[in-house]
């Protein structure tokens, strides 16, 4: 299994780096553009919300992050200690009508759970960890 962990603080500054730590793992592992994208779609989102809602005190915390590449998928965790939170509890978005006319909210977990093949989450002690898979398709 190859894995590759960074840790960040709860602030937004840090979001570039890790679009940076999951571009280096997509190069050094040669992950298909389709899988690549939707590792960084799936970690910005979630880590967004992580970010601006999971904290109410205003202190720093450190957010955990792991991507691995094992049996033909790539498996993301993303590990905090903010607020209990199951976005996987939340309900789906209404997307009709149009844009103007459509409440705010719910698309970021939304893309992570249909660009994803599984996504779990579950809450230990007084962290939260979501999980998130990505089949590779194999080169032809």
């Amino acid at each position: 299994m190859k894995r590759a962990g960074l840790r960040i603080a709860n602030r937004l500054a840090e979001l570039e780096s890790v679009r940076q730590w999951i571009e280096q793992f997509g190069a050094a592992h040669e992950l298909p553009l389709p899988v690549l994208t939707t590792l960084l779609v799936s970690f910005d989102e979630v880590l967004s919300n992580i970010i601006s809602y999971g904290y109410a005190d205003g202190d720093d915390h450190e957010i955990c992050l792991s991507i691995a590449l094992d049996d033909g998928a790539v498996l993301a965790e993303i590990e905090d200690d903010g607020v209990p939170y199951d976005p996987l509890g939340a309900p789906s978005p209404d997307l009709s009508g149009g844009i103007g006319e459509r409440s705010l909210g719910g698309l970021g977990v939304h893309f992570v759970r249909t660009l994803n093949d599984e996504v779990s989450y579950e809450r230990r002690g007084n962290r939260n960890r979501l999980s998130f898979s990505k089949r590779v398709p194999s080169a032809s």
